[in-house]
């Protein structure tokens, strides 16, 4: 065998290798990829609570303020907004996604009315808190955001999400007259916060600098009626409190 023949046989070789080994990892990747989405017999999970223990407190509040209405919990913005161009439906469906409050108020017709927010224990980013405020405000759905040691009042709420009071029994003109002064009352201090919460979003729009979890921003906003990157940490994979994660 001459020279120019060894040269062409090792070429030939390497090329037949260079083919094996590329046919060899595309079909071990091909089973690994099957095996991925094979159901496993055994589920390497177990069940746990769907909240913690400050959103089960502002849970039952609710379920007591919106009597007529039904709470929802952690449901994506995407389960109750419709794009206004169906051909921007997937990209708008894949970037809000993982995009939810902690409580939705549903009326009975499906139609849900305001979110509520119950912040973890280093608060809700500005940049969360100013996607949220701008996106249900344009499709007329209230949100604030509540925690249970610093809770609305009953009026406070139902009228900042429905504009209404609650029913007060009572006939005579003199209860009349007091009802119809607190409810402006509560309407003028409600207005009062709607404008500032207003405010805060303008203030919002215009910082552009970024920002860190544990910065002072981030921590802001931890109430709406007190004195105070936008897709939450999925609780899948982080346990919602310390009594989660001790679950058997």
């Amino acid at each position: 065998m001459n020279s120019s023949s060894a040269w062409v046989f090792t070429v030939l070789a390497a090329t037949v290798g260079l083919i094996g080994g590329f046919l060899a990892f595309a079909w071990r990747a091909k089973v690994l990829a099957r095996r991925r989405k094979r159901i496993p017999k055994r589920w390497p999970l177990h069940s746990r609570v769907i909240a913690n223990t400050e959103e089960c407190k502002v849970w039952v509040w609710l379920s007591k303020v919106f009597y007529d209405h039904h709470i929802m919990i952690k449901i994506p913005v995407t389960r109750f907004t419709l794009p206004r161009s169906r051909e921007s439906g997937a990209h708008w469906y894949q970037l809000l996604s993982g995009v939810y409050c902690t409580f939705n108020i549903c009326a009975a017709d499906g139609r849900v009315v305001g979110c509520v927010d119950v912040p973890r224990a280093h608060g809700i980013s500005r940049s969360n808190r100013q996607l949220k405020l701008t996106l249900l405000s344009q499709c007329g759905i209230a949100y604030c955001v509540v925690n249970s040691h610093n809770l609305p009042t009953m009026e406070e709420i139902r009228i900042e999400f429905l504009g209404e009071m609650p029913q007060v029994a009572g006939d005579s003109e003199s209860d009349g007259a007091t009802i119809a002064a607190a409810r402006e009352k509560l309407h003028t201090a409600i207005n009062l916060q709607r404008n500032n919460r207003a405010n805060e979003l303008g203030a919002l729009a215009q910082d552009n600098a970024p920002e860190s979890v544990n910065s002072p921003e981030s921590q802001h906003f931890e109430s709406d009626f007190g004195a105070g990157a936008w897709q939450l940490n999925n609780s899948f994979v982080a346990p919602l409190d310390s009594r989660a994660a001790h679950l058997p």
